[in-house]
């Protein structure tokens, strides 16, 4: 009975401290990773001509965790709280989370679709089975990032997130170009975590706390003797979430880490990687340290605009002519929308009424449409591989659907009709900087959008011209034709046969195109995908601008 009656206590108090898990909150991301891990064991068993399977195996993965996020949207849900602070939870589901775990799964389905082609036709110059394991590894970190509340979570997410890109990028087998890029992709992002973790240990110094919403109370109230270490250890954080979307000055690895990157990782770094950097950016700007907005926001401000006219003006430059200028064009470009996608978080820090999910709105449009265009140079790449914008010339003529849904995802990004969803989602960060009392930022991000409009409209402009020497083989042509016609004529009895079959050969070997190289039907499927939803967002806009009203304070 004494023994019964002293246990009785104890287990009490080891049942108080378990937590319960709500497995459905977290079933994106661990589908995710379970089926990386599914890919990695299959893998040693496949023979060569099986390995197709294991995109097959991704893509199901990743549409599984999509159709996941549908039963979370009722309701906000939160798992891994402290048992002494139920409010303090590791990781929550709320709408801003939703999107960004759509964006994020969908940018990695949308990769998968475009690196099957890629895997196919690369001549085991990429492993299939590292590859599917890396990007599905990347992707299930990506996915965790936004729900995290807490700084250790928030890191953990941020590694698993950009560790396997990094192999992504360097996972060419003998070249040059690729290992170029994984080094100073590795090294760049490799400085930032240092920075970060550094400014994450002087804030827990100061707060003595890693949950987010109990640093905010916490820092509100800091010891004067620990106000600079707080004050460093925030200003680091914020600076090693800068390195991980890109803002200039910590830009640099971005055109060349693009370049030398096997295309579908290209697309997968300038969407779900941004969507990773900007997510926990706002979380720690916003949630974590809105006592110290007086300093970030100011700070962010100025990197905004520096982001966006450093990024416009690196893509005003690229000449047409340059290998990878395509390539070299999008990477420039994604540092400027950086700017733009910053402007609501600094927003946030001149007033509490500003609304972050801005942010998230453009984050939207910009994935889609970013995407999209990649799909499509990935096709041109097929037959012409250095990508120049000049390679772009009669692409219309040739492939007529790839040269109208590009023209159209550079007008989004650019933000002129028909693009609407581009317009709307510059107009909302737009007067997000406005409603803040940033009048100076607003004129600033217009005159970055006038620039970027002649970058963009060069390049639509591109498309619809008549390829290069087009008049020369239908004058050619004609003349092969002409002739057969008089040696027809001059003919006897059996002329007629022997000239319309000698005017048939001249005229297929001068007049009439080579057969163009089919797309492959995953390539055709990314592009229309993007295409379809580029269009829907355009004609219902305000699908995307819902999620503007998305508030974190």
């Amino acid at each position: 009975m004494t023994v019964a009656a002293a246990s009785a206590p104890a287990a009490t108090g080891a049942a108080s401290v378990v937590q319960s898990v709500d497995w459905l909150a977290i079933a994106p991301p661990v589908i995710t990773a379970s089926v990386a891990l599914i890919v990695l064991v299959a893998d040693l068993f496949l023979p060569q001509k099986r390995k197709p399977l294991l995109g097959g195996i991704a893509i199901a993965g990743l549409g599984a965790a999509l159709l996941l996020l549908i039963p979370l949207h009722k309701s906000t849900r939160s798992t891994f709280c402290l048992t002494t602070n139920p409010e303090a939870c590791s990781y929550t589901v709320d709408r801003f989370t939703l999107v960004l775990q759509f964006v994020v799964l969908g940018g990695a389905l949308l990769t998968a679709l475009l690196s099957m082609t890629e895997l196919t036709e690369s001549n085991e110059k990429l492993p299939a089975g590292e590859f599917w394991f890396l990007l599905l590894s990347s992707a299930a970190g990506a996915a965790l990032l936004p729900a995290s509340r807490d700084l250790a979570t928030l890191v953990v997410a941020l590694e698993v997130a950009s560790l396997p890109a990094f192999a992504l990028v360097g996972l060419k087998r003998g070249d040059r170009l690729s290992s170029e890029a994984a080094l100073k992709f590795f090294l760049s992002s490799v400085t930032a975590t240092a920075v970060m973790l550094l400014g994450v240990s002087f804030v827990y110094a100061a707060t003595g706390t890693l949950h987010l919403t109990e640093i905010a109370n916490r820092l509100a109230d800091v010891p004067y003797q620990l106000d600079t270490v707080a004050q460093t250890g925030v200003a680091l954080t914020l600076v090693g979430f800068a390195f991980k979307t890109a803002a200039v000055p910590f830009h640099f690895w971005v055109p060349d880490t693009y370049v030398g990157a096997p295309l579908p990782v290209a697309a997968y770094l300038s969407v779900v990687g941004k969507a990773v950097g900007f997510s926990g950016l706002i979380l720690v700007a916003v949630i974590a340290f809105p006592a110290y907005a007086d300093v970030w926001g100011p700070a962010l401000a100025v990197v905004a605009a520096l982001t966006m006219t450093v990024g416009n003006v690196g893509a005003l430059r690229q000449s047409a002519t340059r290998a990878y200028s395509a390539v070299r064009l999008l990477a420039w470009s994604s540092v400027g929308q950086a700017g733009y996608l910053l402007v609501p978080i600094a927003a946030a820090g001149y007033s509490s009424d500003a609304q972050v999910g801005a942010t998230v709105a453009y984050a939207l449009m910009y994935a889609v449409v970013n995407l999209g265009a990649f799909a499509v140079a990935a096709l041109v790449a097929r037959t012409r591989p250095l990508n120049r914008i000049a390679d772009y010339r009669g692409l219309y003529a040739e492939r007529p659907f790839a040269a109208l849904a590009l023209g159209f995802f550079l007008l989004c990004l650019a933000g002129l009709p028909p693009g609407i969803i581009g317009l709307f989602a510059k107009v909302t960060v737009f007067s997000a900087a406005v409603d803040a009392g940033l009048g100076w930022l607003a004129v600033v991000m217009a005159l970055n959008v006038v620039i970027a409009l002649y970058y963009y409209l060069r390049w639509t402009a591109v498309l619809f011209r008549a390829p290069e020497g087009a008049e020369a083989p239908v004058e050619g042509a004609e003349a092969v034709v002409a002739g057969a016609e008089k040696t027809s004529a001059g003919a006897g009895p059996g002329g007629p046969v022997g000239a319309g079959s000698g005017g048939a050969v001249g005229a297929g070997a001068v007049g009439v195109p080579a057969a163009r190289p089919r797309v492959p039907a995953p390539l055709t499927v990314a592009i229309a995908l993007t295409a379809l939803a580029a269009v829907a967002l355009s004609g219902m806009p305000q699908v995307a601008l819902h999620f503007a009203s998305i508030s974190l304070f």
